[in-house]
């Protein structure tokens, strides 16, 4: 079996990342431009702008835990106090694209608007030059990383590949932004998101409970990352906000466990697995 053990700081087992994407709207915008037109539809994303974030940041401050927010450059726009109270909240903001467009390799200077706009906006409206950055839906190409390069971000969550963090290398052979690897399976949306053009089952928390505890187990064993990815308006209904409290909860009852932002895991693992 290959080695998964990650040096984390503290001599910790796993290192934690609770990560939220705030998309509000745009997240029924870019999957269909007509939702424009629908308020019913959009309020959906409203909610977790409106209810989700507030009710989770609750959450977070009361276990003492950091998080990420992967925000949307028209969300920093339309929903700026509730970006700013992440801030005040002492948690990090990163690069969700600007209006949550999927990537189309067909078309790079699209890719390089919702970069470069997505950039702007979180300047201009939080002051936040972000070190991280998550494509929607996971959907990206090979521009995607010299992008990135291009715009120095320390990190990326956008790949499903590893369980850990690892380095990009670029086509010259120079180092890239640093990978932190997800899954759908610790993804909220495919277990709670409902879309009446595309309706599917609204699990149980049971059933999402589930999933996320048995991979942590198994992480926790391997010695890898647990890349917990979140949406205000899925998990912060009064239910999931409820599972969030428990998830955290319960995975502070394993020992050597390490709580921390996308920037903190990206510098733990260079630093303790590259030298210069």
């Amino acid at each position: 079996m290959i080695d998964m053990k990650v040096n984390w700081p503290g001599s910790a087992k796993v290192a934690v990342m609770l990560t939220f994407d705030f998309d509000a709207e745009t997240l029924w915008l870019s999957r269909d431009p007509e939702n424009a037109r629908r308020p019913g539809i959009l309020s959906q994303g409203a909610y977790g702008a409106k209810v989700g974030v507030p009710m989770i940041l609750e959450v977070l401050r009361q276990e003492g835990v950091k998080a990420t927010f992967f925000v949307v450059g028209w969300t920093a726009e339309k929903h700026t106090a509730r970006a700013e109270m992440i801030l005040r909240e002492g948690h990090e903001i990163a690069h969700h694209s600007y209006s949550h467009a999927w990537i189309d390799p067909a078309f790079p200077d699209k890719e390089v608007e919702e970069m470069e706009r997505g950039l702007e906006a979180l300047k201009r409206c939080l002051g936040v030059v972000p070190r991280g950055y998550r494509s929607p839906a996971g959907e990206t190409s090979d521009n995607l990383i010299r992008l990135l390069k291009k715009h120095d971000f320390l990190y990326d969550s956008s790949l499903l590949d590893h369980i850990n963090p690892y380095r990009h290398i670029m086509p010259d052979g120079s180092p890239g932004p640093i990978e932190l690897p997800w899954h759908w399976s610790l993804d909220d949306a495919p277990h709670a998101l409902f879309s009446v053009k595309s309706p599917r089952p609204i699990f149980p928390n049971s059933h999402i409970r589930e999933i996320f505890q048995e991979e942590f187990r198994e992480i926790y064993r391997w010695g890898g990352l647990y890349n917990l990815v979140m949406h205000p308006q899925v998990t912060g209904r009064p239910s999931r906000v409820a599972l969030l409290r428990e998830m955290i909860q319960w995975i502070k009852t394993f020992p050597d466990v390490w709580f921390a932002t996308g920037t903190e895991v990206a510098e733990a693992w260079s630093a303790a697995h590259e030298t210069e």
